[in-house]
């Protein structure tokens, strides 16, 4: 028997579990599949409304009583660098840019794999082997591209950093990024951001999509740093105020009931599924 994909996107919510943003949070996602003919328009129109891809999924954080992850996406004609980021982009001129079909290689699992073990031994993706790996990078039913930055003066062991990046109607999301950790002073995951916004601006394209900005989480407080900001709150995009202004407090009316959330999407069309 053949079986289709609904027409119309099946919405689902996870269970609670700890939040790797906040400690002693819990955290709870919206999410649906991400596939069939529609996917691209899917992908689109829900990465405007703050949703993030994760292979052939969707999700927007949902958490029941916090609402502290606000997705973040750099409007490139607003963003000016600062002295400090344009030193990091002299710093790394050695760096050239391939960008490339989402086919995982052994040299990518490797660097992946250093990068992980020395910043993020303890976080969810720290057991992943090269075949969950090679899923990330190739299970992905919209335009995704590797970009990969190699060092042009270097003999071996040249690819610096990758980053997953899927090719937007109206910008670059930037998936996932990894790189050399023993470059820490190359300020390499910034570089990277300042490529993807160079990137977009060569490709006509008006944003660069960050993924979460969480109020008061060290590990995302490096976003605020770039000009241009926008976040996205009670449904709309808004240009970024000082980090200061931003709270990530507790409140049991934070987040509207799930059934709201969803009535309150904009769906691409989807035209009917030839039978």
């Amino acid at each position: 028997m053949r079986h289709t994909p609904p027409l119309t996107p099946q919405f689902y919510v996870t269970a609670p579990q700890s939040c790797p943003y906040l400690s002693d949070r819990m955290e709870r996602k919206l999410f649906t599949a991400l596939q069939g003919e529609g996917a691209h328009a899917l992908n689109d129109s829900l990465s405007q409304q703050g949703f993030r891809r994760s292979q052939n999924v969707l999700y927007r954080p949902s958490c029941s009583d916090c609402a502290g992850c606000l997705s973040a996406r750099i409007r490139v004609s607003d963003f000016a660098p600062t002295k400090s980021q344009s030193k990091t982009l002299r710093r790394n001129k050695m760096l050239e840019r391939e960008v490339r079909s989402p086919w995982a290689t052994e040299e990518q699992y490797d660097l992946f794999r250093r990068y992980l073990t020395a910043r993020h031994a303890d976080g969810g993706m720290a057991d992943m082997d090269i075949f969950e790996f090679a899923a990330m990078i190739e299970e992905t039913p919209v335009r995704t591209r590797v970009i990969e930055y190699t060092d042009s003066t270097a003999t071996n062991d040249a690819l610096t950093a990758v980053c997953l990046t899927d090719v937007l109607q109206d910008g670059l999301s930037m998936v996932y990024s990894f790189y050399k950790p023993e470059l820490a002073n190359r300020s390499l995951g910034t570089f990277i951001i300042l490529d993807h916004i160079r990137l977009a601006l060569e490709l006509d394209l008006p944003f660069v999509y960050l993924g979460y900005w969480v109020p008061g989480s060290e590990k995302m407080g490096y976003k605020a740093n770039f000009s241009g900001i926008e976040l996205f709150r009670n449904g709309a995009w808004e240009p970024m105020e000082t980090p200061e202004n931003y709270s990530a407090d507790l409140h049991p009316l934070s987040t509207e009931p799930i059934s709201e959330q969803v009535s309150n999407l904009i769906l691409p069309n989807v035209r009917p599924v030839n039978r």
